[in-house]
């Protein structure tokens, strides 16, 4: 048996952007993961921030098209790498940009916004409150 599951939590670093390649639409945006450690010489706490790429396909493209900087947000897909040369500067002599790169993404299945839910204007509250308190079991 394999398996190949990635779940992130985290929040957006910009805001998603949509792309279209071969006639096919696709979304993209970085999640952003921090974990925190104690050093054992200093004995401060200290911390590491991840940035992971993701890349997302067919209908929940569209949906992770609206998603912008600084949501908070839960990612499952699986982790894909992939080769590619990077286009070559005008006038660049550099042989490393002759070479191919490694990309490591996340292929998205499945978003989950954390943020919370805007705040409804108080008259909508105070009557929902009311509801509540009247209903009969």
């Amino acid at each position: 048996m394999y398996q190949n599951k990635v779940t992130l939590i985290g929040f957006l670093g910009n805001d998603a952007e949509v792309h279209t390649a071969n006639e096919r639409s696709f979304t993209t945006f970085q999640v952003a993961t921090k974990s925190s450690y104690k050093d054992k010489k200093s004995g401060e706490y200290g911390s590491h921030t991840e940035w992971h790429r993701c890349v997302v396909f067919s209908r929940l493209s569209e949906f992770a098209g609206t998603l912008t900087k600084g949501t908070h947000v839960q990612v499952e897909g699986e982790l894909r790498s992939r080769e590619y040369t990077p286009k070559k500067a005008v006038g660049s002599k550099s042989k490393k940009a002759e070479t191919k790169q490694r990309i490591w993404e996340i292929r998205v299945a499945s978003i989950l916004k954390l943020d919370r839910a805007e705040k409804s204007a108080p008259e909508d509250q105070e009557q929902a409150d009311n509801t509540g308190e009247d209903a009969t079991f």
